[in-house]
């Protein structure tokens, strides 16, 4: 996810139980002993959220366009990789813990794909990029979307001699047997772009949302056994939402409240749809990963969670409240950074830091974010 300066956000299976030690121990990434039968791969999509580094500081989403410069990549890695934080993302931490190296992007030609690739991209929609052309809403460089990625993917099946589950069978059987599909959070730029355009509101969301559940089909047919889908974040509690949005809209976690309703609306009708899936793919397993709630429960918590800075930016710059300036964003001469990004959940001002991506991994992978739980998908 990656918003432009200009734009205000506006916007069944039974359970298992886990064990007291990982319900107190939600930030804890699930450990490689405890995984019964690992995934050998992971193919990823979604926005910056999950892109491990398809898009650079000349070719990301304007405002927050200096990911190719520090401090971004810092904390963990000591350098930038065009990761849209401070250190690792969530698919990081999914990754780590199923003892699989970093996914690396799909457009690193060079990288060694065994094990996987990501296809996020950084400033990505879910609606078609032409939709945005034709209602004059181009606020952002990325021309990306969701159909983008699976054109990557459906060429990279097409390599593996997979073109679908019915007229090649075998070959798609060996591509997803032993793979996790993980389709990050995607759309909330599809909100934010439409912001002041002529388009209303719901009419994106009917668009986003269909474009959603469409390209979540489309790797159903193609024979996805082990699909994991992320909702979106209450995007109302980013810094960026807060500093545009009147004070006056807000609810009762302090975030900016029509862009959360928007997001929970969204993430609604995401999981109806789900459910439909699970009755028409009965062999595939499909989980759903809160990301609304999980994010909600930290900000509710912040202090149990080690999070002392709920909104404020830590790497960015005009101090105050928030330390956003979204004309000198975070990696830009004038910025800064804080000193201990641990404390901060908010990075720059869209996107989260490592420690924060940290905490919702453990709450998908050891919590009860996952519906059914991340660790029923293991044992399928």
């Amino acid at each position: 996810m990656a918003f432009s300066s200009r734009v205000m956000i506006p916007l069944n299976i039974t359970f298992i139980i886990f064990t007291i030690t990982l319900i107190f121990s939600p930030s804890v990434v699930l450990s490689s002993s405890s995984t019964p039968n690992k995934f050998k791969k992971i193919y990823a999509f979604g926005d910056s959220y999950t892109d491990t580094g398809n898009t650079h500081s000349a070719t990301g989403p304007s405002s927050f366009n200096y990911v190719s410069n520090p401090p971004y990549g810092n904390t963990f890695f000591h350098h930038p990789t065009n990761r849209y934080s401070d250190g690792r993302l969530v698919i990081d931490f999914v990754a780590e813990s199923l003892s699989l190296p970093f996914l690396p992007p799909h457009l690193n030609q060079k990288a060694d794909k065994t094990y996987g690739v990501n296809f996020a991209v950084a400033g990505s929609t879910a609606i078609r990029h032409r939709f945005f052309v034709k209602n004059n809403m181009t606020l952002n460089v990325t021309p990306q979307s969701l159909q983008t990625q699976l054109n990557w993917f459906n060429s990279f099946l097409e390599s593996q001699g997979c073109e679908n589950s019915t007229t090649t069978p075998k070959q798609c059987e060996a591509v997803f047997s032993d793979a996790l599909v993980w389709v990050g959070e995607i759309g909330a730029n599809d909100y934010a772009y439409s912001f002041s355009s002529t388009v209303s509101p719901s009419t994106v969301q009917r668009l986003a949302t269909r474009s959603v559940t469409g390209f979540l089909q489309a790797l159903l047919n193609k024979g996805a056994k082990y699909l994991l889908v992320q909702g979106l974040p209450p995007t109302g509690c980013l810094t960026l939402s807060m500093y545009l949005a009147p004070e006056t809209d807000r609810d009762d976690m302090g975030c900016v409240g029509s862009a959360n309703k928007q997001s929970n609306i969204h993430n609604s009708i995401i999981q109806a749809k789900l459910d439909s899936f699970r009755k028409h793919f009965p062999q595939a397993v499909i989980v759903y990963a809160d990301y609304w709630n999980a994010y909600s429960t930290v900000v509710r918590g912040a202090n149990k969670y080690g999070f002392k800075e709920v909104f404020k930016c830590c790497c960015g710059s005009g101090g105050g409240n928030l330390n956003l300036d979204v004309f000198n964003t975070c990696g830009s001469p004038s910025s800064s950074s804080c000193p201990d990004p641990s404390q901060y959940i908010n990075w720059d001002g869209v996107h989260l830091t490592e420690a924060m991506y940290k905490t919702m991994a453990g709450l998908f992978l050891n919590g009860t974010y996952c519906k059914p739980p991340f660790s029923y998908l293991l044992a399928k």
